[in-house]
């Protein structure tokens, strides 16, 4: 059988939907064109599920990239390989970074931070409701952005002041359509920020993720704490992965139930649950369509025979995954709240699996309540086909989200 030639993925993410499906026809893995890297896109659920899990896949370029070193220097997308933290962790390293984020995304701290989230959407919501009636809004700007940046900003110990300047640059980590050297740019401003911030906490510190990571760095000296990098990485993926993601499943969501009447319907006579919208969310519109990258620490032999050669890259295509065929059936493509099989690798699977889950359908869930709550009536003010996509291949949502804001009908 010839060799497939790469397929592109589009940089602006124009067309996610006939892209995702146009991946499926090749197989459940095909070579592709990551902005002039070739790697392997792999779209079936059940062998991405293998692969997620298997020790021979590693997300350290370090260790298991031939071309690591050029990459690093070249590639728009450099810093989603270059970090050093959890996200690209391997074997031994992963466990030690993981367990020391882990206790901040306990079941007890979560709870905590219930009453938090409920004051800070309350607050959006009450700001939304004092503008005049039926005013369009960007509810991205108004309630999907400032949402998270509060919670992740609270829970990191962000100081107000500091929060503005991380999401700006956060929203242009993201951005793949941006050239290296822009690129290179953002990420000097991005450490900067993290310097300003591990500054900031180190002179006061408090009771704050941050605080408690600078701490566990400056006073472990067995190996066992941070490495100066892997704190400031650490502390970036913190914020970038609290922040960007949670804004693109509020921003969907929020599109779904104005577009799908009879979804909206299920919610409000008690059928389905603010909950069951977020998990369909997720599985609909994950909030990152395609995640670099991994690496094969092996050659890996896929189920149709082909081989993913060790050393090659392999681009977790989760948008196309979770509307597979074989996995949620002909009507995958439908958004649908009652559907019985709710799983999805929107927060990725395995090892890797998002700590920051349930942190991220409490705030999503929260604002749909209210929001839904407050106006009843509210409607999209622009034919959903007008809706912009960000310009990017890995973030799922729109540049604009206009609403009219009606409290009643």
């Amino acid at each position: 059988m010839p060799e497939l030639l790469p397929f592109v993925i589009d940089p602006t993410g124009a067309d996610r939907h006939a892209e995702y499906r146009a991946l499926r026809a090749r197989g459940p893995a095909t070579p592709v064109d990551i902005l002039g890297l070739r790697a392997w896109a792999v779209t079936d659920p059940a062998v991405l599920r293998t692969l997620l899990t298997s020790p021979d896949v590693s997300k350290d370029g370090r260790a298991h990239y031939p071309a690591f070193q050029e990459t690093a220097g070249t590639w728009p997308l450099a810093l989603w390989i270059l970090v050093e933290n959890m996200f690209t962790a391997y074997g031994a390293d992963h466990r030690r970074l993981r367990r020391m984020i882990s206790p901040a995304f306990s079941a007890r701290r979560i709870a905590e931070l219930k009453p938090i989230i409920r004051s800070i959407v309350t607050g959006l919501v009450d700001d939304l409701a004092a503008l005049p009636a039926g005013q369009v809004v960007d509810l991205r700007e108004r309630l999907a952005l400032p949402l998270p940046i509060a919670v992740i900003g609270h829970l990191m110990g962000v100081p107000e002041d500091q929060r503005d300047g991380f999401r700006q640059i956060v929203d242009r980590v993201f951005d793949s359509t941006l050239t290296p050297e822009q690129a290179q740019a953002n990420t000097v401003r991005l450490y900067e920020h993290i310097d300003q911030l591990i500054a900031t906490k180190r002179a006061d510190p408090g009771d704050d993720l941050t605080s408690f990571l600078i701490a566990a760095r400056d006073e472990e000296s067995d190996g066992s704490g941070f490495a100066d990098q892997e704190l400031r990485d650490t502390l970036g993926l913190m914020i970038n992965a609290g922040y960007e993601t949670t804004v693109n499943v509020v921003d969907q969501a929020v599109f779904a139930m104005l577009t799908s009447p009879e979804q909206l319907r299920l919610v409000r006579t008690g059928e389905a649950a603010w909950e069951d919208v977020v998990e369909e969310t997720l599985r609909h519109e994950p909030a990152v369509k395609y995640l670099p990258l991994r690496f094969a620490v092996t050659d890996l032999r896929l189920p149709d025979g082909q081989v993913i050669s060790a050393g090659e890259p392999i681009l977790a295509a989760y948008g196309a995954a979770n509307r597979h065929p074989e996995w949620h059936g002909p009507d995958a493509d439908a958004f649908d709240v009652t559907r019985r099989v709710k799983d999805h690798l929107a927060f990725g699977y395995g090892v890797h699996f998002c700590l920051g889950a349930p942190l991220a359908r409490l705030e999503v869930a929260e604002a749909l309540r209210q929001l839904f709550e407050r106006f009843p009536a509210m409607s999209l003010a622009v034919p959903a086909a007008e809706l912009r996509p960000l310009p990017t291949l890995i973030s799922n949502g729109h540049r604009e989200l206009p609403v009219r804001l009606r409290a009643a009908g």
